[in-house]
């Protein structure tokens, strides 16, 4: 073996080294360390943690995602992405705010802020989202989803980039919603839709 083929050797064995080191100690540790375990192992977890069980809403941070008084990792609460819906954005600071992002909000927190609500999760589909944020319908004191009411409602779009159980109920309480004209769809315009709907539907409207 050459000296140089040695030399090369030996630099890719100190770097891959240091990458170890720099994983065990970096950003990613965290993580590691607040979700141990495989996403099965997760989802069981939050299964038995979560599903059927029924906690109150301490915040609601827009139409879709609120918190519930639990503890999750090192945070006090729990923060949940309701299941197949989208609402218009209000802090995202990509988007800014959207048009009817606080109108759906304050739906939201009107029927769940401050009330105890159920929460149930997803059979066969992963129970955290891209920010580790609880994947949920969540249901309200009255009986009814609030993924479905705020569909219902005309707060939401039905998410169509994800299946889930209730899919095509979702799809369907938009079509409602969208021919009544009700809440956002009354004046609604293409370029006031979120991208990832203008995308997959152009002709929506």
């Amino acid at each position: 073996m050459s000296k140089r083929k040695r030399a090369t050797i030996i630099t890719l064995c100190l770097l891959c080294a240091a990458f170890v080191v720099w994983l065990d100690h970096g950003p990613l540790r965290q993580t590691w360390q607040t979700y141990p375990g495989t996403q099965s192992q997760l989802a069981t977890d939050d299964f038995a943690k979560y599903h059927g069980k029924t906690f109150t809403v301490t915040k609601v941070i827009d139409g879709d995602t609120l918190d519930i008084d639990v503890p999750d990792g090192k945070s006090d609460h729990t923060r949940i992405r309701l299941w197949g819906i989208d609402t218009p954005e209000t802090k995202n600071p990509k988007t800014g705010q959207m048009y009817f992002g606080p109108e759906a909000a304050d739906f939201a927190a009107k029927l769940a802020l401050g009330r105890q609500v159920t929460v149930f999760l997803d059979e066969g589909n992963d129970t955290r989202g891209y920010y580790r944020r609880l994947l949920a319908y969540v249901k309200l004191p009255n009986g009814r989803f609030l993924n479905e009411v705020l569909l219902a409602e005309g707060f939401a779009y039905a998410d169509r980039r994800f299946r889930h159980s209730s899919y095509h109920k979702h799809r369907q309480l938009e079509a409602v919603a969208r021919r009544n004209k009700k809440g956002l769809w009354k004046d609604v315009t293409t370029e006031q839709l979120p991208e990832w709907l203008r995308k997959t539907e152009p002709n929506l409207l």
